[in-house]
C-alpha cells in the first residue's frame, strides 16, 4: 500500500499516459477491491479477537442449542448481529472454530452470514424492493443453502482433513498457549490473522482484476434473457468481479433490466460466498479440495435456486 501512495504521489502524471488502457483498468480494479474489503476483514479480525480473548470461556458455545439441526439454524443466523461483509467472515469464523465451532457449523457461518445480515438485507431491499421476489429469495435461499452445506460437512468422518496444515496447527495449539495477559494475546493475534489475511486480499484482489480485463461484459449482457445461460453468465459475473456482499445489490441492479431475476439472485446468492477474493481469503483454512467441493456445492444449489426462479417468473 505504501508503494501505491509513494507512486501516486511521487510520480510525474505524464507516467498514467504510458500505460494502456488494460493496465490502468487492471490497477483501478484490483486497487478498489483491496479498498473496499480491507476495513472488513480488519473488522472481522477484532471481532474474532473479541470472541476467542474477551468473550468468557464457553460464553458462545454455552448459548447454542444441543440439537445439531437447531444449533446449525441458529448459527446461520449470527450474522444479523455481526453485520460483517464476507471478508471479515473468514478470520472470524477460523475464530470460532479455535473456541470449540466445528468444521460444519463454522461453513454454515460462512455461508450464511455475508447474505443473512442486517446491511446486505437493508441494500438488497433499497436496490429491489419486493419486485420479482428477488429480495425474498436471496434471503430464504442462502439460509437454506447455508444449513445444506453445514449439514453436508457435519457428516464428513474426518473433518480435520478439510483444514489447512497450518491451520490444523494453529486448533491443536488452542487452549495450550504459554500465559499472558488479554492485551498481549490480542496483539499477538492481530498480528497472526493479518499475515494470513492481508497476503491472500492482495492476491485474490489482483486476481479478480485480471480476470475483469481479459473477460468482455459485453459476452454476458448477451446471454443475459436466455432464462438458462443468464443464470450462469451472472454467477461467472460474481465471480470475477469480487464485490462486497454489502453493495452488490445497486451494482447488480444495472443489469436489472437486460438480466432474469432468477440470474439476478443466483448472483446475489453465489456471489457473497464463491469468488477469486473469497477463496484466496478461505485458502489460509481450508485445503484446495475442501475449496472445490464447497464452490461446486454452492454452484449447484445457486443454480438451482436461479433456474427455479426464473421459472416461476
Amino acid at each position: 500500500m505504501l508503494l501505491f501512495v509513494a507512486i501516486r504521489v511521487f510520480a510525474p502524471e505524464s507516467v498514467g499516459d504510458t500505460l494502456s488502457n488494460s493496465v490502468r483498468d487492471f490497477f483501478t480494479l484490483s486497487i478498489s477491491v483491496v479498498i473496499e474489503s480491507l476495513p472488513f476483514v480488519f473488522l472481522g479480525i477484532l471481532l474474532s479477537i473479541g470472541v476467542q480473548v474477551w468473550l468468557p470461556e464457553g460464553f458462545l458455545l454455552r448459548r447454542l442449542p444441543r440439537d445439531p439441526v437447531a444449533r446449525r439454524v441458529t448459527i446461520s443466523l449470527l450474522g444479523v448481529l455481526l453485520p460483517v461483509c464476507e471478508c471479515g467472515n473468514v478470520p472470524l469464523a477460523r475464530g470460532l472454530i479455535l473456541r470449540g465451532l466445528s468444521i460444519g457449523e463454522a461453513m454454515t457461518f460462512l455461508v450464511a452470514a455475508p447474505i443473512l445480515n442486517p446491511v446486505t438485507i437493508i441494500t438488497t431491499y433499497q436496490a429491489f424492493g419486493w419486485d420479482d421476489g428477488i429480495l425474498v429469495s436471496r434471503i430464504l435461499g442462502g439460509f437454506v443453502i447455508a444449513n445444506l452445506i453445514g449439514w453436508i460437512y457435519s457428516r464428513h468422518p474426518e473433518p480435520m482433513r478439510l483444514l489447512t496444515p497450518g491451520f490444523q496447527a494453529s486448533c491443536a495449539r488452542a487452549g495450550h498457549e504459554a500465559p499472558a495477559t488479554r492485551t498481549r494475546r490480542s496483539v499477538d493475534m492481530f498480528r497472526t490473522e493479518t499475515s494470513a489475511m492481508l497476503p491472500a486480499l492482495f492476491v485474490g484482489s489482483a486476481v479478480a482484476g485480471i480476470i475483469q480485463v481479459g473477460i468482455s461484459r459485453d459476452l454476458l449482457i448477451t446471454l443475459g434473457q436466455n432464462p438458462v445461460l443468464s443464470v450462469f453468465a451472472l454467477m461467472a459475473l460474481a465471480f470475477v468481479i469480487a464485490i462486497c456482499s454489502n453493495v452488490d445489490a445497486f451494482f447488480i441492479l444495472a443489469f436489472g433490466s437486460t438480466f432474469m431475476p432468477g440470474a439476478i439472485v443466483a448472483f446475489l446468492v453465489f456471489g457473497p460466498v464463491i469468488d477469486v477474493k473469497m477463496l484466496a481469503l478461505m485458502r489460509t483454512t481450508f485445503t484446495a479440495r475442501t475449496l472445490l467441493q464447497l464452490s461446486l456445492l454452492v454452484g449447484l444449489a445457486a443454480a438451482a435456486l436461479g433456474l427455479a426462479v426464473n421459472a416461476l417468473a
